[in-house]
């Protein structure tokens, strides 16, 4: 929240002069956050000390894929994979790698997807981790490209694959590319499951388009955090098809579960402890891969 928001300019009219009777201070940018649900306003570093969920009603903040690997797995144990695929750019949108190109400096990232692997509560992992600040957590043809090696690798190193959904879909800068990663993530990960290893979708706000009607659906077990907005089409798209008003909570994680589209909600708190606990469990034999 910029200063003006904490601050109300009283004026008063006098002999036809406009007179501001307060004057503006000086205060970073950024030091409060103003919660989207309930409106209040904290101290940033307050939010980002509770795992950037609200202090009082619990709303989850979106995180960055480094966030996310920060708090999800064994402190020094990830090591990350295929940073050096790179966007081009196939049908020739204008502008299109220019703004790839900005997205790779604002978030340090490659792409729209952070991979590699590490230890859960000692439990070895391949992990993919979508990040919404890079074009929105859009999926092209890199994007799949490294859910798909992740997904070999873990098929390779026989162990767990975790996956932390955040899109806004298909990448349409890239057309019918984009959209057949859709197809080679579900061979791979049929692979995957062919070899009897657990595959565990983690979807966050939020999940929507071709990464919500692909991988992310087809988990062994479909987890998300409280009121993430998971979906395929728009809600008014979905209106206008069907000619009838949707719930107020319709495609939230809430209503999904309640209607069996999803195994649990977990509060982000209880995330790393609970998958850790379910990891352990699907373990072959008992023994540790680490």
């Amino acid at each position: 929240m910029s200063i003006r928001d904490l601050f109300t300019i009283n004026r008063k009219k006098n002999n036809g002069i406009i007179i501001n009777q307060s004057k503006e201070k000086a205060f970073p940018e950024g030091i409060v956050t103003k919660c989207p649900q309930c409106k209040k306003i904290h101290v940033t570093k307050e939010i980002e000390t509770n795992l950037k969920v609200c202090p009082k009603c619990q709303h989850h903040f979106k995180m960055t894929a480094k966030e996310r690997v920060r708090i999800f797995l064994d402190e020094g144990s990830f090591e990350s994979l295929d940073d050096h695929l790179r966007t081009s750019n196939p049908l020739g949108f204008p502008a299109y790698i220019e703004k790839v190109e900005a997205d790779v400096k604002k978030t340090g990232l490659n792409e729209a997807v952070l991979t590699g692997t590490g230890t859960l509560q000692g439990e070895k992992i391949a992990i993919a981790v979508m990040d919404s600040h890079f074009r929105m957590g859009s999926m092209g043809s890199v994007v799949g490209e490294k859910i798909t090696r992740a997904i070999e690798k873990a098929t390779e190193l026989k162990i767990p694959f975790i996956i932390f959904t955040a899109s806004g879909g298909a990448r349409m800068q890239e057309g019918v590319l984009s959209l057949m990663q859709m197809a080679k993530t579900s061979v791979a990960l049929k692979r995957h499951s062919d070899a009897g290893l657990l595959y565990i979708s983690i979807m966050t706000h939020p999940t929507t388009g071709g990464v919500s009607a692909s991988f992310a659906s087809i988990g062994d077990l479909n987890i998300a955090e409280p009121q993430s907005l998971i979906g395929f089409a728009g809600r008014r798209v979905i209106e206008q098809t069907v000619r009838e008003k949707l719930p107020d909570d319709f495609q939230t994680a809430e209503f999904l579960l309640e209607h069996g589209q999803l195994d649990a909600i977990f509060h982000r708190k209880d995330m790393r402890g609970k998958i850790a606990t379910i990891v352990k469990l699907h373990v072959q034999g008992g023994i540790s891969h680490v």
